[in-house]
């Protein structure tokens, strides 16, 4: 069963309070992928422009919000979805009572949603909603036919609750943009996937630079720690649009910017789905990337 164990052996959490889930594993041959980065940097915005690419490839894809503000899938719902804890509220966490329809939403292109969601603030452990989330798809059978889920994860790796995706995952991805304050957060999650590696299957699977104009210190760090950059997508006005209107990039007014930010999602799910080798990332002390980052 899945629980709150303190971890007296050195490596996952170095004695610290971790979320463990007895039960993970890989999700029934499915691709699974968990999207990690800073805060604020548009990890929503891509995992779903992701999902609709691999759903274009004819993918069966399943996206999980892991994060209270259950925002995860509104550009693919058109609207908040309620989150996997509000249902099992509702049930009195009786989750036999619960059917699929109550907690997974087709959105656009048939991609599968649903939002983990995350307890109230202040309270609980956001691992234990991961484990819930998972542990109803396997008893649903959700699983048995999906091709790719992907992990959409709250902001920046803060503990073992919210780097529970990394249990059930075989590749995080990492998105980040061109500046000081996302690549730092980027080596801190690299830091926790190389914990969670020594226990679990997951690996780096490389670096998703966004809202960018430039990659030079994106390239110059993953050089550094042993990354490597599967995709830019730029600074454009158009993703911003897209987020306001509740939709897609692929919903978009055909536009040579549209069209070619459309394909850079259709190359990075193409490559994805072909499969991406493992990255032995080592990542930098703080102090080290505090001086290495930047211009002269």
């Amino acid at each position: 069963m899945s629980e709150l164990v303190r971890i007296n052996r050195r490596g996952d959490g170095d004695g610290s309070v971790q979320f463990h889930d007895a039960t993970a594993a890989t999700l029934s041959g499915a691709k699974v992928f968990a999207i990690y980065g800073k805060g604020g940097i548009g990890k929503s915005t891509t995992s779903s422009n992701l999902s609709v690419a691999f759903s274009k490839l004819g993918k069966r894809v399943l996206q999980i919000g892991c994060d209270p503000k259950h925002d995860s899938t509104f550009t693919l719902t058109k609207q908040l979805q309620p989150t996997v804890i509000d249902v099992l509220q509702s049930v009195d966490f009786h989750p036999e009572e619960l059917r699929p329809e109550d907690f997974v939403v087709e959105g656009y292109n048939g991609v599968l949603c649903i939002e983990a969601g995350g307890p109230p603030a202040g309270t609980g452990c956001g691992g234990y909603v991961v484990g819930q989330t998972v542990k109803l798809l396997k008893e649903h059978h959700l699983l048995e036919e999906t091709d790719v889920v992907i992990f959409d994860v709250l902001g920046d790796v803060v503990c073992g609750g919210f780097a529970a995706p990394l249990q059930h995952a075989q590749r995080a991805l990492i998105v980040a943009a061109n500046d000081f304050d996302s690549i730092f957060a980027m080596n801190r999650i690299v830091a926790a996937i190389e914990a969670k590696a020594k226990n679990y299957a997951v690996r780096v699977g490389g670096v998703i630079a966004n809202r960018s104009v430039d990659t030079d210190q994106i390239d110059r760090f993953n050089t550094q720690v042993g990354l490597s950059r599967l995709a830019h997508i730029p600074d454009l006005d158009v993703v911003r649009r897209s987020r306001l209107k509740k939709a897609t990039l692929f919903e978009m007014d055909p536009s040579p910017e549209v069209e070619a930010v459309q394909r850079e999602f259709m190359r990075l799910a193409a490559g994805l789905w072909a499969g991406v080798e493992p990255l032995n990332a080592r990542p930098m002390k703080d102090r080290e990337i505090f001086d290495f980052l930047g211009f002269e």
